[in-house]
């Protein structure tokens, strides 16, 4: 369980004014705290800034606020907002686009908003300061940790226009009223961020050998692979060419992470995800000298780090309420309500799976029990109380649940974080988030018209139908064309319940998009009772698919910022 841990470091950037005592004895240089004049002067400050920044992004799903991966699944058509049957309607306003359903809920990314924006600061303050720092002649740390640092800033302004579009833009550290900037204008912060960690980002910096050690870190071939996921949801979006870059350049820059030899297909799907490949060791009675873990002889996962992964976002175990905050704080939202099941962990029941992704797999298509848990098929449902703990506080209960990202307990269901003595389940969950799979590259790669188009995607299909260790492919696979209907329904379900299929939809158009989400009475159950839900395609195409600013925000801005249209 070895984690890059990213550590926070203590900036005094507010100035202490007192009157006219210019001459105090409280004019000193402190000797314990990094302030902006005493700071930004070696690479180690450097180091120390940019780890600040890594840590800000991890913020952004550490901190409790509605994190942008639970955010995306809820809006996407593959789960429902869920959580629990007395729980308020904030999941439901997100999950219908209409705030109808929680009048009161006017601030529903409130913490989100500024989580994102603490993080651009700290990108933005490690930006402004680049050029005092003694680099020592070194370019190839000063390209690396300036690439890093950007590519940092470029994913929260990518998140940040996706989810409002219309957000106030900062590209220095400053604190001041702004107005809302046009898209173009963030997106092109965005191409130019990426395309400086492409330029200035070695190839051999964090090399995949060195993952135990390594692993988190931005590389140029994460750069390349988010330039190319950017230009495919605005030029989709948008319906127009992205200014900064073509599409030449951004295939070329996917043909570069392909024959770079750094990344491959994992042999089998489910080894990608921690509680679709691993089962508990026997607890014992007598635990005097039990170690908790996963059974090595059984589990299968590929580990943190591995050939596939090209980007992930890191968390610890060690999160507490004593100010650490370095946990997966969203994770928990997506355990199965109320019940532990191992290697399934207790959470609180969002994003229940719509019963037509189940359906949506083919016989042989590994993928499906990789990706969902299934309450009958897996015995949870046959569990003793399960009625009364879990389906009674449940809603918008179907029967599925999320398996790839889902809190773990070990066989006598005591929750993975409380076993390694840290922590609760509620906030220390260490599981992390992969941002970027090679599976991604390859499917891109052909999207974008690749020669091995037909290669890269039916590679990827193989390893759906891979039945075990030797490499045996099940009869039902069959080889297809690359064509546009096909790979979009191949990332359907190689990246589902992994916080992309909604953007995916949104790039194929807003009407597009709210018709497949659209619903009409899907039956579900709600504490146990019948019920049933329904989407309105309307509300979605009236929002443009965006969300709610938050209404606190415009009020600070003294309406400077103005709301998305339909909220």
């Amino acid at each position: 369980m070895n984690k890059f841990k990213l550590y926070i470091m203590t900036l005094g950037i507010a100035a202490l004014v007192l009157g006219s005592c210019a001459d105090s004895f409280l004019d000193v240089e402190s000797k314990t705290e990094s302030t902006t004049g005493n700071f930004y002067k070696t690479i180690n400050d450097a180091r120390r800034a940019l780890y600040g920044c890594y840590k800000g992004w991890q913020e952004t799903s550490s901190k409790g606020s509605l994190a942008f991966y639970v955010a995306s699944e809820i809006m996407a058509d593959e789960c429902f907002g869920a959580t629990g049957n007395t729980d308020g309607y904030t999941y439901q306003v997100i999950d219908r686009f209409d705030i109808s359903q929680s009048p009161s809920d006017m601030n529903l990314f409130e913490g989100t908003w500024t989580d994102y924006y603490a993080g651009v600061y700290r990108c933005n303050e490690l930006i402004a300061h680049e050029e005092q720092i003694d680099w020592q002649g070194d370019d190839k740390i000063r390209g690396t940790y300036m690439g890093e640092c950007r590519t940092l800033r470029a994913l929260l302004y990518f998140d940040m226009v996706r989810l409002w579009e219309n957000i106030p833009l900062f590209t220095e550290p400053v604190n001041e009223n702004r107005e809302q900037a046009h898209p173009d204008e963030v997106y092109a912060v965005i191409v130019e961020d990426l395309k400086y960690a492409v330029n200035h980002i070695p190839e051999d910096a964090y090399k995949k050998v060195d993952a135990a050690t390594n692993d988190g870190h931005i590389t140029k071939y994460a750069a390349e692979a988010l330039l190319a996921r950017v230009y495919l949801y605005y030029t989709g979006y948008y319906g127009k060419e992205l200014a900064g870059v073509t599409q030449v350049e951004v295939l070329a820059g996917l043909e570069d992470v392909i024959s770079s030899g750094e990344f491959d297909l994992i042999p089998e799907y489910k080894n990608l995800w921690p509680a679709a490949s691993s089962v508990s060791k026997e607890v014992p009675e007598d635990k005097t000298n039990y170690v908790y873990g996963w059974d090595e002889e059984k589990t299968t996962y590929a580990g943190d780090g591995n050939r596939e992964t090209v980007l992930t976002q890191k968390f610890n175990y060690t999160q507490d309420y004593d100010g650490n905050s370095d946990g997966n704080r969203w994770l928990v939202m997506m355990g199965v309500r109320s019940i532990s099941f191992s290697p399934y962990g207790r959470g609180w029941g969002a994003c229940t799976v719509h019963p037509k992704m189940w359906n949506a797999f083919s016989s042989g298509d590994t993928r499906r029990e990789g990706s969902i848990i299934n309450f009958d098929v897996e015995g949870v449902s046959a569990m003793t109380d399960f009625e009364k703990n879990h389906k009674k506080d449940q809603r918008e209960y179907t029967g599925y649940s999320v398996k790839k990202y889902t809190p773990m307990a070990y066989a006598d269901g005591t929750d993975a974080v409380t076993g390694l003595g840290k922590g609760d389940f509620q906030i220390s969950q260490y599981q992390d988030f992969i941002v970027m799979r090679y599976a991604d590259v390859l499917l891109m790669a052909a999207e974008l018209g690749s020669t091995n188009a037909r290669k890269y995607l039916n590679d990827v299909r193989r390893r759906a139908y891979t039945v075990d260790s030797n490499g045996s492919v099940s009869d039902r696979f069959t080889e297809v064309e690359p064509t546009q209907e096909n790979i979009m329904k191949e990332r359907m379900l190689e990246f589902a319940f992994e916080g992309l299929r909604y953007w995916d939809l949104l790039r194929q158009g807003v009407d597009y998009a709210a018709q497949q989400i659209a619903e009409s009475g899907v039956s579900v159950l709600n504490g146990g009772n019948p019920a049933t839900v329904s989407i309105n395609a309307q509300n979605i195409i009236t929002k443009r698919g965006l969300m709610q600013i938050p209404s606190n925000q415009i009020t600070l801005s003294g309406n400077v910022l103005k709301q998305n249209n339909g909220w």
